[in-house]
Protein backbone atom coordinates (compact mmCIF):
# COMPACT_ATOMS: atom_id res chain seq x y z
CA UNK A 1 0.00 0.00 0.00
CA UNK A 2 1.02 3.67 -0.84
CA UNK A 3 1.98 5.80 2.25
CA UNK A 4 2.21 2.87 4.65
CA UNK A 5 5.49 2.00 6.19
CA UNK A 6 6.92 -2.00 5.81
CA UNK A 7 7.99 -3.31 8.43
CA UNK A 8 9.52 -6.56 7.01
CA UNK A 9 12.49 -8.29 8.47
CA UNK A 10 15.70 -6.53 7.45
CA UNK A 11 14.07 -3.04 6.15
CA UNK A 12 15.00 0.19 8.15
CA UNK A 13 12.34 1.36 9.97
CA UNK A 14 12.43 4.81 11.77
CA UNK A 15 12.28 4.47 15.56
CA UNK A 16 10.21 6.82 16.94
CA UNK A 17 8.11 6.87 20.39
CA UNK A 18 4.53 8.90 21.55
CA UNK A 19 6.12 10.65 24.07
CA UNK A 20 9.25 13.18 24.13
CA UNK A 21 12.29 12.90 26.59
CA UNK A 22 10.95 15.89 28.13
CA UNK A 23 7.77 13.77 28.99
CA UNK A 24 10.12 10.43 29.53
CA UNK A 25 12.56 13.29 31.81
CA UNK A 26 9.51 14.59 34.04
CA UNK A 27 7.70 10.45 34.60
CA UNK A 28 11.29 9.56 35.83
CA UNK A 29 11.30 12.18 38.20
CA UNK A 30 7.61 11.41 39.44
CA UNK A 31 8.77 7.89 40.15
CA UNK A 32 11.83 9.14 42.19
CA UNK A 33 12.02 12.76 43.37
CA UNK A 34 15.67 12.41 44.45
CA UNK A 35 17.07 10.60 42.02
CA UNK A 36 20.38 11.47 40.90
CA UNK A 37 20.64 13.00 37.10
CA UNK A 38 22.55 10.58 35.83
CA UNK A 39 20.19 7.84 36.68
CA UNK A 40 17.29 9.22 35.14
CA UNK A 41 19.73 9.56 31.97
CA UNK A 42 20.77 5.98 31.98
CA UNK A 43 16.22 5.39 32.52
CA UNK A 44 14.96 8.08 29.68
CA UNK A 45 18.40 6.90 27.61
CA UNK A 46 20.03 10.29 27.02
CA UNK A 47 23.04 11.74 28.58
CA UNK A 48 23.23 13.49 31.69
CA UNK A 49 24.53 16.53 29.66
CA UNK A 50 21.05 16.65 28.08
CA UNK A 51 19.12 15.20 31.16
CA UNK A 52 20.21 18.78 32.75
CA UNK A 53 19.00 20.11 29.77
CA UNK A 54 15.52 18.61 29.84
CA UNK A 55 15.61 19.79 33.72
CA UNK A 56 16.21 23.37 33.30
CA UNK A 57 13.83 23.82 30.18
CA UNK A 58 11.26 21.94 33.01
CA UNK A 59 12.32 24.28 35.90
CA UNK A 60 11.92 27.29 33.43
CA UNK A 61 8.40 26.01 32.27
CA UNK A 62 7.37 26.09 35.71
CA UNK A 63 6.81 21.88 36.09
CA UNK A 64 9.37 21.32 38.37
CA UNK A 65 11.10 22.90 41.20
CA UNK A 66 14.61 21.98 42.13
CA UNK A 67 15.50 22.28 45.95
CA UNK A 68 18.79 21.18 46.95
CA UNK A 69 19.38 19.03 49.81
CA UNK A 70 22.33 18.12 51.54
CA UNK A 71 24.46 16.90 48.33
CA UNK A 72 21.17 16.32 46.96
CA UNK A 73 18.93 17.93 44.91
CA UNK A 74 14.91 16.66 45.56
CA UNK A 75 12.60 17.66 42.95
CA UNK A 76 8.59 19.17 43.51
CA UNK A 77 6.46 18.61 40.51
CA UNK A 78 3.64 21.05 39.39
CA UNK A 79 0.81 18.84 38.13
CA UNK A 80 -1.28 21.80 37.16
CA UNK A 81 1.29 23.17 34.41
CA UNK A 82 -0.15 22.91 30.77
CA UNK A 83 0.63 21.31 27.99
CA UNK A 84 2.51 23.45 25.63
CA UNK A 85 1.34 22.24 22.75
CA UNK A 86 -2.04 23.77 21.21
CA UNK A 87 -3.85 20.80 21.19
CA UNK A 88 -3.62 19.35 24.33
CA UNK A 89 -3.03 22.76 25.97
CA UNK A 90 -6.43 22.75 27.88
CA UNK A 91 -4.65 19.23 29.83
CA UNK A 92 -2.80 19.77 32.96
CA UNK A 93 0.51 17.35 32.97
CA UNK A 94 -0.68 15.87 35.55
CA UNK A 95 -3.08 13.70 33.90
CA UNK A 96 0.46 12.27 32.40
CA UNK A 97 2.03 11.81 35.62
CA UNK A 98 -1.35 9.92 36.51
CA UNK A 99 -1.41 7.67 33.83
CA UNK A 100 2.32 7.02 33.48
CA UNK A 101 2.98 6.76 37.95
CA UNK A 102 1.09 5.77 41.21
CA UNK A 103 2.48 9.50 42.24
CA UNK A 104 -0.50 11.37 43.73
CA UNK A 105 -0.47 14.32 41.83
CA UNK A 106 -3.13 16.45 43.55
CA UNK A 107 -1.66 20.07 44.73
CA UNK A 108 0.98 22.57 42.59
CA UNK A 109 3.74 23.34 43.34
CA UNK A 110 4.66 26.89 44.81
CA UNK A 111 6.76 27.98 42.75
Amino acid sequence: MAGMANTDAGENVRNWTFLTNHAHVLLAIARNPTARLRDVATEVGVTERAAQAIVADLEAGGYLHRTRVGRRNEYTLNPAGRFRHPAEADRQVGDLLALFTEVPVTGTADR
